[in-house]
C-alpha cells in the first residue's frame, strides 16, 4: 500500500504484483464480459485484504490446546457499511465482502451526463442506519471527474457520521481526486492505481474503458423500450 504525498489520505496499491496483475487483465481491451466481472470481484476481495491493515482491532485471550497465548478480535471489521454505486460497482462490493463478510450494504443510483457539464442525477438512495462506530466504503471503481462521488458522499452524510468514510476504486484520475478532496478532505481513498488523467469525455487515460459496459454489456437505449414492450 502506497501513500500518495499529493493528497492527504489517498493511497494506492500499485505495490502490489498480484493486484497490478489483475488490474492488467481488466486493462486488456481482449477481455470479455465474464472476465472482467469476475477480475473487478477478485480485486475487491483482495483490495479488502489489504485495507483490513488500516482498521483497528480488538486484543483477546487464546487458549490453545497447550497455553494461553494473545490474539486478535474482528474491531473495525464488525461494524463496516458498504455503499454500493448501480451499477458498475456491484462486482466490486462483492469482492469486498468475501473478506468483509460482516457488512450491510446500501445503494445508490447515480449517473454522469455527458461532458462538458457532467451533471449528476442521483434517482435512489437506500442506505441502512449509519452508526458511529461504522466504516463506511463507497464501491466505485472508477474516480474520474469525482461528480458522482461528490454527489453520493453529500447524500450519504445527512443520514448519519460514521467513524470513517472511505471511497474503494479501481482507478482515478487525478482530476477527480482533487474535487473530492477540495470538497470533502475527510474522505480517504483507497484505489488499485492513480492513473494519468482525463480525456475531454471525462474518461481516465490510460484507463479502462466503460467498466459498466465491459462488467453487463452496453445497456438497451431506453428510446427502444415502448417498441420493446409492444412486440409482447
Amino acid at each position: 500500500m502506497i501513500k500518495d504525498e499529493r493528497w492527504e489520505g489517498v493511497y494506492s496499491f500499485e505495490d502490489s504484483p498480484y493486484l497490478m496483475e489483475i488490474l492488467s487483465n481488466l486493462r486488456d481491451k481482449e477481455t470479455g464480459t465474464i472476465k472482467f466481472r469476475k477480475g473487478l470481484v477478485k480485486l475487491g476481495r483482495y483490495m479488502g485484504y489489504e485495507f483490513t491493515r488500516t482498521m483497528d482491532y480488538d486484543k483477546l485471550r487464546v487458549e490453545t490446546p497447550l497455553e494461553t497465548t494473545e490474539g486478535v478480535a474482528a474491531g473495525d471489521r464488525k461494524h463496516v457499511l458498504i455503499i454500493t454505486v448501480l451499477r458498475v460497482a456491484i462486482p466490486l462490493m462483492e469482492g469486498l465482502i468475501k473478506t468483509l463478510e460482516c457488512s450491510r450494504v446500501g445503494i445508490v443510483s447515480a449517473s454522469r451526463g455527458h461532458a462538458p457539464e457532467f451533471n449528476i442525477e442521483m434517482k435512489y438512495i437506500k442506505v441502512p442506519q449509519i452508526k458511529p462506530e461504522d466504516t463506511l466504503i463507497i464501491a466505485d471503481p472508477m474516480i474520474a471527474t469525482g461528480s458522482t462521488l461528490i454527489r453520493t458522499i453529500e447524500g450519504i452524510k445527512q443520514c448519519g457520521k460514521p467513524k470513517r468514510v472511505v471511497i474503494m476504486g479501481v482507478l482515478a484520475a487525478p482530476e477527480g481526486i482533487d474535487s473530492i478532496k477540495e470538497l470533502h478532505p475527510d474522505v480517504e481513498i483507497f484505489v488499485a492505481k492513480i492513473d494519468r488523467e482525463l480525456n475531454k469525455k471525462g474518461y481516465i487515460l490510460p484507463g479502462l474503458g466503460d467498466a459498466g459496459d465491459r462488467a453487463f454489456g452496453e445497456p438497451l437505449n431506453i428510446s427502444m423500450l415502448p417498441l420493446m414492450h409492444n412486440l409482447e
